[in-house]
């Protein structure tokens, strides 16, 4: 199937837009106005050629559709109209075939469709169209030239890099450069391009009054290059979308109807070259402002220097990712104020001046926020006291700052929150209604406000 197959079921059906309207139209006299030749013509959803050295070259696996705005004197736009569109082989212009469309409003395009079985593969066709209203028609408008192309490329593209083949592993740092060749296919015009398997699907959009927008997919240069002559080569220089390991770029040709080839592949290797993260002190606390010096790889910074850094913090009160600049020998410093309850950690990337991204570096580190929790009366995994009596539990904090402790028992009890007092501890006392097996579940609250993790201390009352 043609790539623009997809997309052209899809827009075919905004054909329907013009009978919609014509619906909607008050019925008018066939009388009113006088018929114009349709102007803004398109087939298969783009331009229509009037030069016949210079045809358009269209898919037509299931007819071609044509369209135009059907033109009239009456400037009020009641008044609904026909679209006459006769087509011929150029080879042999007394094989005419005609189609129409009925009852459709001026200004508004007025697609039919050319059976596929009167259009040949590899042959060239002239088609035009006219207004009609009642027994009245319109001169016929200049003929558009269209070939027929139902055939897609033979065979896939050949693709080569010489600087990053793919055996062995490469040192990154380098843009790739990639040749891609029509592999002894005569009609393709240039090449489709991906790091992701699923390829981009060509497409049309549809604007005000149902025209067509048709783009060049030559101007997307993410995804696209053409080659520099019909069935020759294109040269591309990439950055792949990731730091190291294998990667893969996925081809196909595209001839003049925009018919995909099948899809080849170029899988190479490259090495890690991520950046070094070192943090001012070995085991920065939990809550204290830290400044981290970010270094890059030698080797990449050698190719290219290093002239960013992206951070991202992974497990903190407020994750984010930000962009960090480097100083001129590619070395940066940040300062951070790592929170998370449990720990934290951070992926760093390096960014070159060529565009060059790095894969990530991690730094790491685990917090225990847990409060202390101890009772003489009641031990923790132990048994004591009894109903009625009377045991004291005293919170003391691992980390700094901590303002208020809450507990639960049994975790269906109501929280209760209690004050530190300024040593930062608390007590608090508790007598048993009942015996038998409890779970006290204590979690601290910082002067920030942050929640620190919980404790929890099983005990049984005898």
């Amino acid at each position: 199937m043609s790539l623009s197959a997809r997309p052209r079921a899809v827009l075919a059906s905004l054909g329907t837009l013009g009978l919609a309207l014509a619906a909607a139209a008050s019925p008018a006299s066939a009388a009113d106005g006088t018929p114009t030749a349709p102007t803004q013509l398109f087939n298969g959803y783009r331009h229509c050629s009037t030069d016949a050295d210079r045809p358009s070259y269209r898919w037509a696996g299931d007819g071609l559709v044509v369209m135009g705005i059907p033109g009239s004197t009456d400037t009020t736009g009641d008044s609904l109209v026909g679209v006459r569109y006769q087509a011929w082989p150029v080879a042999d212009p007394t094989r005419i075939t005609t189609v129409t469309r009925d009852r459709v409003t001026p200004g508004f395009e007025a697609p039919a469709t050319l059976p596929a079985g009167a259009l040949a593969d590899g042959q060239t066709y002239a088609w035009q169209a006219q207004t009609v209203i009642g027994d009245a028609v319109s001169d016929w408008s200049a003929p558009c030239y269209v070939t027929i192309d139902n055939t897609r490329p033979a065979n896939a593209p050949t693709i080569t890099s010489p600087n990053y083949p793919p055996d062995g592993w490469n040192e990154g740092g380098e843009p790739v450069e990639f040749t891609l060749s029509a592999g002894g296919v005569d009609d393709v015009e240039g090449f489709e391009f991906s790091w992701q398997q699923d390829l981009p699907v060509i497409g049309t959009d549809i604007g005000d009054q149902g025209i067509p927008r048709p783009v060049d997919p030559y101007e997307n240069t993410k995804y696209f290059k053409r080659a520099d002559a019909l069935g020759g080569s294109a040269t591309l220089s990439l950055v792949p979308p990731t730091g190291s390991g294998p990667m893969t770029l996925w081809v196909r040709s595209l001839d003049r109807a925009h018919n995909g080839s099948a899809i080849t592949s170029y899988t190479f290797r490259v090495n890690s070259a991520a950046p070094t993260v070192t943090p001012a002190v070995p085991e920065p606390e939990f809550g204290e402002p830290t400044e981290f010096t970010l270094r890059p790889d030698p080797a990449l910074q050698a190719k290219s220097p290093v002239v960013s850094y992206s951070v991202r913090t992974i497990g903190g009160q407020n994750d984010r990712t930000f962009e960090v600049a480097a100083e001129s020998d590619g070395t940066a410093t940040v300062q951070l104020t790592l929170d998370g309850s449990y720990g934290e950690s951070l992926r760093v990337t390096s960014r070159s001046a060529n565009g060059w991204v790095s894969d990530a570096a991690s730094w790491s580190i685990g917090y225990d926020t847990t409060p202390t929790v101890a009772s003489d009366v009641y031990p923790e995994n132990g048994s004591g006291g009894g109903v009625g009596v009377p045991g004291t539990f005293t919170f003391t904090p691992k980390v700094k700052d901590v303002v208020s402790y809450t507990y639960t028992f049994n975790n269906g009890d109501p929280e209760v929150t209690v004050p530190a007092d300024a040593d930062h501890s608390a007590s608090i006392d508790w007598t048993p209604a009942s015996d038998g097996w409890y779970d006290l579940t204590v979690h601290a609250t910082t002067r920030s406000g942050i929640q620190l993790a919980p404790y929890d201390y099983f005990f049984t009352v005898n």
